[in-house]
């Protein structure tokens, strides 16, 4: 008895949900993504709960929850719940759910939209959503030629949009035209909190911050292009900045912003040549 078809496919190396099964996804064919030297792979979510998939969530602090995979979903990304009195907001879905998780996240509070940064964080985005007993799916305007999974959930935003009380969705782009970011007024102990995908990604030093094209194949933005993004996020208040990942900066973020975009523009523009 053949096993009937699965409503949608994944994306092996993004975790990115797809109506169907080109010869190759479109994510992972640009140039800021790759395809493995094995070939396009894909897979469905009851072949990743076969395999022992799960999803886990940790506090990162008051009404801020990381969501990860176990084994990595694709890129492998961290999702971000934000919890806020008027609803919350699920941010950079992973490319993985399962019941568990989904009773973890209403447990607490319902969720208001599901948003991801830019295209390699859409996961299994329409899929969070009809768990989630339908929340709205918002993607770039920009960057809706990336959707591969259509659903009438998803509905298209530009330029800054107050998406909570206190939580705004606001687009530096760079990374990808429709690059997102959000800033938290009350995170860090209301000092003010930003989530960068990898619009704007937390180096592993902890004390400053890179912005790419591609990061995986090192491609970088122009220094007109970074000082475009620094300035768009100097018009709000943050202390703390978390990327996609397990990568943050705990404190002084906004110091630290204007430093990095400083320094990556001195490099490509040739100041720090004699260096080389």
């Amino acid at each position: 008895m053949t096993s009937p078809a699965p409503d949608f496919w994944i994306c092996r190396t993004c975790a990115v949900e797809h109506d169907s099964r080109p010869a190759v996804c479109a994510v992972c064919d640009d140039e800021r993504q790759y395809v493995p030297a094995k070939g396009q792979q894909w897979t469905t979510l009851d072949e990743l709960v076969r395999e022992g998939y799960r999803a886990d969530m940790v506090e990162l602090e008051p009404r801020l929850h990381a969501i990860t995979t176990t084994p990595s979903a694709g890129i492998g990304q961290q999702s971000k719940l934000l919890q806020t009195p008027s609803g919350n907001l699920l941010w950079d879905p992973v490319g993985f759910v399962d019941d568990e998780i989904v009773r973890r996240v209403l447990e607490l509070g319902d969720v208001a939209a599901v948003v991801a940064s830019h295209p390699h964080m859409f996961g299994v985005q329409v899929e969070w959503s009809r768990r989630l007993g339908g929340a709205p799916v918002l993607v770039a305007e920009a960057d809706l030629e990336w959707v591969a999974r259509h659903d009438p959930v998803i509905s298209a935003w530009s330029d800054d949009v107050e998406i909570l009380p206190g939580v705004t969705l606001s687009q530096p782009g760079g990374h990808f035209p429709g690059s997102a970011v959000v800033h938290w007024a009350a995170g860090a102990d209301g000092r003010g909190v930003l989530l960068t995908g990898d619009t704007i990604f937390p180096n592993p030093d902890r004390r400053s911050l890179s912005f790419m094209r591609s990061y995986p194949n090192r491609i970088p933005l122009s220094g007109a292009v970074v000082q475009r993004i620094a300035a768009h996020v100097e018009a709000f208040a943050f202390d703390r900045v978390y990327g996609n990942f397990d990568n943050a900066i705990e404190a002084n973020a906004r110091e630290i912003l204007r430093r990095s975009a400083d320094r990556h523009a001195d490099w490509v523009n040739g100041v720090f040549d004699h260096l080389t």
